[in-house]
């Protein structure tokens, strides 16, 4: 993006941000590890998860609008691709077809009762590695790469879902879910504002909190009162994956940041930090858009299971 005359703050702040959509749409490590600690159903999750992933791009894709207009002698030397045919963006569109229809056979496959989350798991895998030996895009070294990084990650799910076997029930038994349900309930509060105050917990937390970390830790607490006020626990998992996914790029530990700045080191944190910014308030307004609207995040669920 920079060779192609776009400054710093857009093409930093849109590759953070961006990078934070992977654990809202389906398959989200963020939905399983919920599933898990809350016993629903992961494909339910998944499904909940596919609009608001929608709802989110386009927000982004409006941020970098607004973005380019506001910064226009930044991104002066940006290409102009007004005149481009539809023909030519069908064509570039299609280059990325094996990948969609991956996507397509795995969410259908579970829709339709075909495959199990887990399988069509399996099932994506497999063909993505089909799709790669057919480009010719794998050698020994990138496979050897592949199964490193997919043991480093099975690894650390597993370490986080071993300790919230353990915490949980402690948790529990410690009478602080009953305790904290009682005391919202006491203060005669609207459900909504309680809802607001968990969120801003949750915002402030994820600042200085790994996210699947801050789950386990809060969940077995934050849930019970959740259901105890009437909201759909699919609903709040949609809402609670989408404020932990802000913490990625909110400062001061924004991990995606970080990222980011390893790969451009040129860049001032600041700068990306600047550029990050307009996209963390287009996660706001997605939240209070579910909040609003909660049937973005159920229809589909409710329709397909």
């Amino acid at each position: 993006m920079q060779r192609r005359g776009f400054g710093d703050r857009l093409p930093t702040g849109a590759i953070a941000a961006g990078g934070t959509l992977g654990i809202l749409l389906p398959p989200s490590t963020g939905f399983v590890l919920y599933a898990i600690l809350t016993e629903e159903s992961i494909g339910r999750l998944f499904m909940a998860g596919v609009l608001p992933g929608l709802l989110l791009t386009v927000l982004f894709m409006l941020v970098i609008t607004v973005m380019v207009r506001v910064w226009p002698d930044e991104n002066a030397g940006a290409p102009d691709t007004r005149g481009q045919t539809a023909g030519l963006h069908l064509k570039t569109l299609l280059r990325a077809g094996p990948i969609f229809g991956i996507v397509l056979f795995t969410i259908g496959g579970i829709y339709f009762g075909i495959l199990t989350p887990v399988e069509a798991a399996g099932a994506g895998a497999f063909l993505t590695l089909l799709v790669a030996l057919g480009r010719r895009r794998l050698d020994v070294a990138g496979l050897a790469t592949v199964v490193r990084s997919t043991l480093e990650t099975t690894g650390l799910c597993f370490l986080i879902l071993l300790g919230a076997t353990i915490f949980s029930p402690f948790v529990a038994l410690s009478g602080l879910p009953e305790t904290l349900s009682a005391a919202m309930a006491g203060l005669g509060s609207e459900p909504y504002t309680v809802l607001g105050l968990i969120l801003i917990l949750y915002m402030l937390l994820g600042m200085v909190i790994e996210g699947l970390s801050l789950m386990v830790i809060t969940l077995p607490i934050v849930f019970p009162i959740i259901t105890q006020l009437g909201f759909d626990p699919i609903w709040f998992g949609v809402i609670m994956v989408l404020v932990l996914e802000m913490g990625l790029i909110s400062p001061p530990v924004g991990v995606n940041c970080f990222v980011v700045k390893s790969i451009a080191p040129q860049v001032p944190l600041s700068r990306i930090f600047t550029g990050v910014m307009p996209f963390w308030a287009a996660m706001i307004l997605c939240v209070v858009l579910l909040i609003a609207f909660p049937q973005v995040a159920l229809i589909l669920p409710n329709a397909m299971f």
